[in-house]
């Protein structure tokens, strides 16, 4: 029993690991390089908005914000109040039912605000356009990187003498070749033809 104690702890010791050892530490040079980068292009991209492109994105952010919603109620409700409130006072409504004046005032500020968004979401729409362009691009380039590689790769295994020759794999002989962008996206846009009737085929 006390044998089978023993043995125990000591496996619960080597199991555990050592705290004394000093965890590796990492090289945040790539990190730091890559942030700055992406800074830097947010950075660029802010200073490419005049003056009035940035005022109408400040009301837009004013206008997202849950006390612009509470405004607009806020002011309908105290519209029809005063209405009821000159009725009972005055005998006459301001403003009679439907409240034409208050749908026009309505109407003119749904514009505006409709107008105010789209004229942020078009710049948000052109920065994310170039951005999906600049990682379409870095990922072309990484697979063109990967296919060298496993060329190089192979190419080495064949010039090693110690290492035994072996019949190329079809799926490896496969990622050797370089990727075509156009035979991939005529292929999904015939995939995406033939799975939906309504999908038309871009030139």
């Amino acid at each position: 029993m006390v044998r089978s104690v023993r043995i125990n702890s000591l496996l619960r010791r080597l199991a555990k690991p050592n705290r004394t050892e000093a965890a590796p530490e990492l090289d945040h040079t790539l990190v730091d390089g890559n942030i700055d980068t992406i800074l830097a292009s947010y950075r660029h991209a802010e200073q490419k908005i005049n003056r009035t492109q940035r005022s109408v994105e400040r009301v837009s952010d004013l206008l997202g914000q849950p006390a612009y919603l509470a405004a607009i109620v806020l002011s309908v409700a105290t519209w029809v109040g005063v209405n009821a409130v000159a009725a009972h006072v005055y005998g006459r409504l301001l403003d009679p039912p439907p409240y034409s004046w208050l749908q026009g005032v309505v109407t003119l500020a749904a514009l505006l605000t409709s107008t105010v968004v789209l004229i942020k979401q078009n710049r948000m729409s052109r920065m994310e356009a170039q951005r999906a362009h600049l990682a379409l691009q870095i990922n072309l380039l990484t697979e063109q990187k990967v296919t060298k590689l496993i060329e190089l790769l192979e190419e080495l295994r064949r010039d090693l003498p110690m290492v035994r020759d072996r019949a190329l794999d079809p799926g490896l002989a496969a990622l050797q070749q370089p990727a075509d962008p156009n035979a991939m996206m005529a292929t999904i846009q015939e995939w995406r033809s033939d799975t939906d009737p309504g999908y038309v085929v871009s030139e």
